[in-house]
């Protein structure tokens, strides 16, 4: 029997889930969670990098758990832990950190993005991709079903992991990054230059909330960001980005093809496209909607399935800290 492909991803508990946070990463963990052996993680401690306040967290940490599991995630077939749950997550980041470069760490994109303007930038927020390294490179992930943004991450876990293994010996799997074939990047709906972001999202018209209602998701989408042309098709333009973007969302809703898409708006206006998006997007949230008022509602249900995935990924985490702590001169128990 062919064994399944190891698969790892995870959502900071940070903020509000967005489509942009479904359609880039859950929708596609789901969609394919009976084909692999999946490790699904809400990596709470990632949320530590920035002043919080803990009773917010909580909230976030149960909310973001909700969500996965009313958009589809199977505890019979899926892995669904809290990182923090997991003591291997901080003892490899530890190990990983001594080997990797500050250059490698000073490249990284979100880190220059999310330190530009401030006074002041912590250590977790420069060191964040080492962790994020070693909660894939603990499992020995196969493959990382991400959103774009997260592919400079997985590249430099590659790296990390390369080169623990040229000093220590083979030890680490490369993981390989798998995009959605649509939906890679969602836009902000009313400004399609920047990415929609957890942290905005409570921003009137920034984005379309997993747990939105019908008329929530219509104002959202009227009031979407377009241009004064008149044209309906795909495009690299950037006057064309927010047409561009509501089109990437149907795409990815619908999973239509680009030249039916084009075909079915061709010689139409914003407008319509505005509503057939706004029907997309409710049909397909509706009953993730539902589900999640259920299961928020339930939260011994919640927490006994958490401190039960927590069990398996640790027990998959502990054989392979014990292989590493070997490599490098500890002493394992």
């Amino acid at each position: 029997m062919k064994r399944k492909r190891r698969v790892f991803s995870g959502i900071q508990p940070s903020g509000n889930l967005h489509i942009g946070n479904y359609l880039g990463a859950i929708k596609q963990w789901v969609e394919n969670q009976s084909k692999n052996e999946n490790y699904f993680c809400i990596v709470d401690l990632h949320a530590l990098t920035f002043i919080h306040k803990p009773e917010i967290l909580k909230k976030q940490i149960l909310q973001t758990a909700a969500v996965y599991l009313s958009s589809g995630l199977k505890p019979n077939q899926s892995t669904i832990f809290l990182q923090s749950d997991v003591p291997a997550h901080s003892e490899l980041n530890w190990i990983l950190s001594c080997i990797t470069p500050v250059g490698w760490l000073r490249r990284m994109t979100q880190y220059k993005n999310k330190s530009r303007g401030q006074d002041s930038v912590n250590s977790g927020l420069f060191t964040y991709p080492v962790l994020q390294a070693a909660d894939v490179l603990l499992y020995d992930t196969e493959f990382v079903p991400v959103g774009e943004d997260q592919k400079e991450h997985i590249e430099l876990a590659r790296d990390i992991a390369r080169r623990f293994n040229d000093l220590y010996g083979n030890t680490f799997v490369l993981p390989k990054t798998v995009l959605p074939p649509a939906g890679k990047r969602i836009k902000a709906l009313n400004d399609p230059h920047k990415k929609m972001s957890k942290s905005e999202a409570k921003t009137k018209g920034h984005a379309i909330l997993l747990t939105d209602d019908d008329d929530k998701i219509k104002q959202t989408i009227r009031g979407a960001v377009t241009d004064s042309g008149n044209e309906i098709v795909f495009s690299g333009e950037e006057e064309k980005a927010g047409v561009n973007n509501l089109l990437e969302i149907y795409e990815a809703f619908t999973q239509k093809p680009r030249d039916e898409i084009e075909k079915f708006f061709e010689n139409k206006n914003y407008s319509f496209l505005k509503k057939e998006v706004t029907e997309a997007v409710i049909e397909n949230l509706k009953p993730i909607r539902q589900e999640y008022i259920k299961i928020i509602n339930e939260p011994d249900i919640i927490f006994f399935l958490l401190r039960q995935g927590a069990e398996q990924a640790g027990n998959t985490a502990y054989k392979k800290m014990k292989a590493v702590r070997e490599k490098i001169g500890l002493f394992t128990n």
